[in-house]
């Protein structure tokens, strides 16, 4: 086989295996992404928990890096402290290394069962669970069969003393080595595919051992610069963990690479061969750098605080500040910020209506000017997060995630719509009132009143809907909106019933407080449809309430 043969050779099953690992990962994430992330929220407590954490989802997922993106997204969030969350990066990097250890088994017999078994259950099931575990078990028979591609093609390499020979001449440099091996991993964004790399070369004897132990150190530092290249331009709470993690490998790598050579002795006398030395050396090299890190986790997150401190907050409110591009490609860490972006857009509705309350009662034209500008703030924001959401890898998305990324959309929506009601509405009769001096009477203000105590109410209930799924708080809101139209036609007919009576000017008051009454039912029923998605989901709307 001529050397472009085989290096083309190479370049496919290296491709292959890419893709079999990214068929896990997104078959774990979009079974059990929401999961996976809350799992790994509650663990993130102790640094004991969060290394078992950070070990569990990383051999779910067989990627460091997905793991590391998740916990950035808690520590740049303030939710978890960066103490525990580099805990759980030392536990994922040695979770890299159990990955490893079960692919380096000759386990020829597997791959085709597996690829046989995840294509039936994939074609039998076209959602759900089982659909999405079929793909997992076609990525993991995807990975064991590119690893038996890559034994049969780099055999002759080790049969071949020209080739050998060439090979140990430009692997000579453990630096180099190092280097070059970091650069790989670093390109393929995957530390499992640079070590079942290492170990195929190392099995048949295409490199020594040093230069193999070299390459793993190379391996361990490149899988920690892509989590940091990708919050590269974030916050700089957000670039303390990755950076973190980068120290460890870094600190790691500096220290064993001069003891290779006294290291690589008692591993062959350990392993007995070349290959499992290489597989049991990675472990090794994560086990001890846990342990040497662990009790100094305090110390370098100090260290880290200081040296990446917080930034100012912006002065502009509609600026979005949890709309971390870099967690797009994990759409449950990518869900969760915009659902936190989306409870600015509650926040600032709030306060909006709070504002449309006062005005009534006050001939404050600045307060109406500040409203209107409030409307700005939302419209930005809703398009902001509406430009996130379409930016979510979606292929890696379950039910789970689809169906929280429409309760997103429609609760962004129903904010931006009350937003346009206040601002183009409400206060434009506050403003029309203010014009002509018009003094509301007393039992219409106490209406407006009770309506606008009622709608923030409802607003509370909805944001508890959206956030916990709860079902009794979603028809609790329906029916509140059944109640608010009540209160609507009540307000009409007493309204109606005392125009007769009125002058003229007690005329255009009544009809600034119909106006009113109106548009803050029309609020009122966006507030309710945040509930929809929640009840349509669970059989509790009917389609249609014509009885013909």
């Amino acid at each position: 086989m001529s050397t472009t043969h085989i290096v083309i050779n190479l370049l496919g099953e290296v491709a292959l295996l890419l893709w079999g690992i990214h068929m896990v990962r997104s078959g774990v994430l979009r079974a059990y992404g929401s999961n996976l992330r809350h799992a790994l929220s509650r663990g993130l407590k102790t640094r004991g928990h969060a290394v078992l954490a950070g070990l569990g989802v990383t051999t779910l997922l067989q990627s460091s890096t997905a793991t590391a993106m998740m916990a950035t997204s808690f520590t740049a969030d303030g939710a978890v402290g960066l103490v525990a969350a580099l805990a759980m990066m030392l536990g994922a990097n040695i979770g890299t290394t159990l990955i490893t250890q079960a692919l380096s088994f000759d386990i020829t017999l597997v791959f085709p069962l597996l690829i046989f078994g995840g294509l039936v259950i994939f074609r039998r099931w076209s959602s759900g669970a089982a659909h999405d575990m079929g793909r997992v078990a076609i990525g993991l028979g995807l990975m064991l069969l590119s690893l038996h591609l890559l034994t049969e093609t780099i055999e002759p390499v080790g049969a071949s003393a020209t080739a050998l020979e060439l090979l140990r001449a430009l692997t000579r440099d453990p630096v180099l080595n190092l280097v070059l091996m970091a650069l790989i991993t670093w390109a393929a964004h995957s530390s499992v595919a640079a070590m079942l790399l290492i170990l195929s070369l190392a099995a048949h004897g295409a490199i020594p051992l040093e230069s193999g132990l070299a390459m793993v150190l190379g391996a361990n530092l490149g899988s920690a610069i892509n989590p940091l290249m990708a919050v590269a331009r974030s916050a700089p709470a957000a670039r303390r963990l990755p950076l973190g993690n980068l120290i460890n490998r870094a600190v790691g790598c500096c220290l064993a690479l001069p003891l290779l050579h006294f290291i690589q002795p008692g591993l062959l006398d350990i392993s007995g061969d070349a290959a499992r030395s290489i597989v049991n050396f990675h472990t090794g090299f994560n086990l001890v750098m846990a342990l040497l890190f662990l009790p100094l986790l305090k110390p370098l997150a100090a260290w880290l605080t200081r040296t990446l401190p917080e930034q100012n907050a912006s002065g502009d409110p509609g600026t979005p500040v949890y709309l971390d591009r870099s967690a797009l490609a994990t759409p449950a860490v990518a869900l969760a910020n915009a659902s936190r972006e989306a409870l600015r857009m509650v926040d600032v509705v709030e306060e909006m209506l709070r504002g449309s309350h006062s005005v009534f009662h006050s001939d404050d034209k600045r307060l109406v000017s500040t409203i209107c500008r409030m409307d700005d703030v939302l419209d930005r924001l809703n398009g902001e997060i509406h430009g996130y959401l379409a930016a979510i890898n979606t292929e890696n998305m379950g039910e789970e995630d689809t169906r929280r990324l429409a309760e997103i959309f429609s609760l962004t929506v129903n904010l931006e719509h009350i937003g346009d009601i206040l601002d183009k509405n409400l206060m434009e009769l506050a403003a029309k009132r203010i014009k002509h001096r018009l003094t509301l009477s007393a039992d219409g203000l106490g209406q407006l009143d009770v309506m606008h105590a009622q709608l923030c109410e409802h607003l509370k209930l909805a944001v508890t809907v959206f956030m916990q799924g709860d079902l009794d708080m979603a028809r609790r809101l329906v029916r509140g909106k059944e109640h608010f139209g009540e209160m609507e036609r009540r307000a009409q007919r007493d309204h109606l019933r005392s125009v007769q009576k009125m002058e003229q000017e007690s005329m255009e008051t009544a009809s600034i407080i119909l106006d009113v009454v109106r548009d803050l039912k029309r609020i009122d029923t966006h507030i309710a449809a945040i509930a929809y998605p929640l009840l349509e989901e669970n059989g509790n709307l009917k389609p249609s309430r014509l009885t013909s």
